[in-house]
């Protein structure tokens, strides 16, 4: 069985060393000292440690069974909500007024990190509920925020989001999920739902869906959909349940991954639900969800890859096989350890440098949700042009990741009981939901680029010139500054392909979309690493921190920039190339 450690090292030379948080004049992060962070994310490791990761092959082996209309979780996972829940670990940046913890949204993604690595279909369960809290939170009225709010925070309710379709997924203008209003100012939702993450199960007294339909007058496409809230079970004035919603379970998908979590055809036949947010402006409040969900699947996509490469490299260190072709290094033993050979080497590099990278930029990510929180306006455009980089690049890297950690075990990695498996297929959904990352790159080229003017990602520019040039007249910096430089002109080259081509051809610019989100996420993770050795240099020069994990801070990041960040270059390569290729044959020739 595959074991998880939280890299709590890792997370806290990112908080003090690189993003220097107690430092910040952030609402919340001058609490943030090290040895505060250490013990809550000390804590969150014996939870994953001892008691989510073991249910991480429980939850692939059994899934969910839909009994008597009714989804029944794999054995142990009711205990260990439960447990999840008495830590307080559900409320952690949640308002304070309902119950939460008031930490920033920034330690919440440390812990969230941790969760995922040792169970993501586990954590799934109380992360949808946190993303149906914060829409409620920002669109709901104050009795709906006091109605709903201190159960969900605590999870004794949990929360999903209803988007999809049978006929439509991305298309939500295809919508046919009614919402017709009633005397008492509820409204009777008509629709089918599927693909609903977390739609029923029997860890939470109550579910509350938030649903997206159409009501009358709101005319087609998007601009006619509205959002409603429609809990599982009534819900009284006095907070108490009532009866039984007239929503119910047609049936658990049987998936690829996931298999803990309960992945549900949502039929509403009449159900009672309450406008959640302005009338035919649902979309609005979705996206406080869906975004949250972006950045959320981001993480995924690097925590799974986490769990896989621990696991890779402790196969690799006692897996006995072959030579080293400089000389045996386990003389007297039969065979030398994996991890001796330089293709293993080079598999186990590009793991460790991605996922130590898409931490560095996820944590930064989460910093400007804070800072956007607060009112910088700067900040919400930045993590903005970000969103769609860090949900698509690092989901299909993460994937790639999780892969290339299978394939260290060879054979034996295709065995299901090494539970290798199981990482890979679990990280495979998050390129798909909450928008499959072709999506995201069109979003990313189409619109995010061009979003006031082109103002965010300018500033990115000029961020990442900053760095390069903060970094003058040092010679150690020199292996990243310069790949660095070079890097951040392509992806200037590919912006200006697309200016100048995509007005009079389209597709030439979408053609490319994909090429660019994957050459924006290595600039990104480019510059974190950057920073990341900048920091562990300043450490050294200073004598504090563990010298070892410095060194090989700097080793690591050193190996991104000559051995992943040249992938720039390709990816222009293609985009310069235009459409023409890719749009050379008729629908009839496939």
């Amino acid at each position: 069985m595959p074991s998880y450690k939280a890299p709590i090292a890792d997370m806290q030379f990112l908080l003090h060393e690189v993003l220097k948080a107690p430092a910040s004049a952030l609402p919340g992060y001058g609490d943030l000292e090290p040895s505060f962070t250490a013990a809550v994310l000390e804590e969150a490791g014996k939870l994953a440690t001892d008691v989510l990761a073991p249910l991480n092959a429980v939850g692939d082996r059994e899934g969910c069974v839909l009994e008597n209309g009714t989804v029944r979780t794999p054995t142990g996972f009711k205990a260990a909500f439960d447990a999840m829940k008495e830590g307080g670990w559900t409320a952690l940046d949640c308002d304070p007024d309902y119950g939460g913890q008031g930490l920033p949204y920034l330690m919440q993604s440390a812990v969230g990190e941790i969760f995922v690595s040792a169970n993501m279909a586990f954590n799934m369960y109380q992360g949808l509920t946190h993303g149906a809290y914060s829409a409620i939170h920002a669109h709901g009225t104050a009795e709906q925020k006091a109605k709903y709010l201190p159960k969900m925070v605590t999870c004794d309710w949990t929360g999903t989001m209803n988007l999809t379709e049978p006929h439509c997924g991305t298309d939500l203008g295809l919508m046919r999920t009614k919402a017709e209003p009633q005397d008492d100012g509820s409204y009777k939702i008509t629709g089918q739902k599927i693909f609903i993450s977390a739609g029923d199960h029997d860890l939470a007294e109550n579910i509350i869906h938030l649903v997206l339909a159409k009501a009358p007058g709101g005319g087609e496409g998007t601009k006619g959909i509205s959002l409603f809230i429609v809990p599982k079970v009534m819900v009284n004035d006095d907070g108490s349940l009532g009866a039984r919603n007239a929503v119910s379970v047609g049936k658990i998908e049987e998936k690829m991954g996931i298999h803990g979590n309960a992945t549900c055809v949502m039929n509403y036949d009449g159900a009672t639900g309450w406008l959640l947010g302005d009338l035919h402006k649902g979309m609005r409040a979705m996206f406080t969800m869906m975004n949250e969900a972006r950045l959320g699947v981001g993480l995924q996509g690097y925590a799974v890859a986490e769990a896989a490469y621990q696991n890779a490299v402790i196969y690799a260190k006692d897996r006995l096989q072959g030579r080293d072709v400089t000389g045996a290094k386990n003389p007297t033993g039969p065979a030398d350890p994996l991890i001796v050979h330089p293709d293993i080497r080079r598999n186990l590099m590009e793991q460790k440098s991605f996922v130590e990278g898409a931490r560095a930029l996820t944590f930064w990510g989460a910093s400007l949700i804070d800072a956007a929180h607060n009112g910088d306006k700067d900040a919400d455009g930045l993590i903005g042009l970000l969103t769609p980089v860090i949900k698509g690049f690092q989901t299909d890297k993460g994937f790639e990741t999780a892969v290339n950690a299978q394939q260290i075990y060879g054979g034996h990695g295709y065995i299901e009981e090494q539970g290798m498996s199981q990482f890979a297929r679990d990280a495979r959904i998050a390129q798909i939901y909450e928008g499959a990352n072709g999506v995201q790159a069109l979003d990313l080229v189409g619109r995010k680029l061009a979003s006031d003017g082109g103002k965010h990602v300018m500033a990115f520019f000029e961020m990442v010139k900053a760095e390069c040039k903060a970094h003058d007249g040092d010679a150690r910096m020199t292996a990243f500054v310069e790949p660095l430089k070079t890097a951040s002109k392509q992806m200037q080259a590919a912006g200006m392909f697309f200016m100048q081509n995509g007005m009079k051809n389209p597709n030439a610019a979408l053609a490319g979309s994909y090429d660019f989100m994957h050459l924006m996420g290595h600039v990104c993770l480019g510059l974190m690493w950057t920073r990341m050795a900048k920091a562990a240099l300043v450490c050294l020069d200073e004598g504090r921190g563990d010298k070892s994990y410095l060194e090989t801070k700097v080793a690591t990041g050193r190996f991104y920039m000559a051995r992943q960040l040249p992938l720039c270059g390709a990816h222009l390569a293609r985009i310069e190339s235009g459409a023409d290729t890719v749009m050379a044959l008729d629908a009839e020739a496939f």
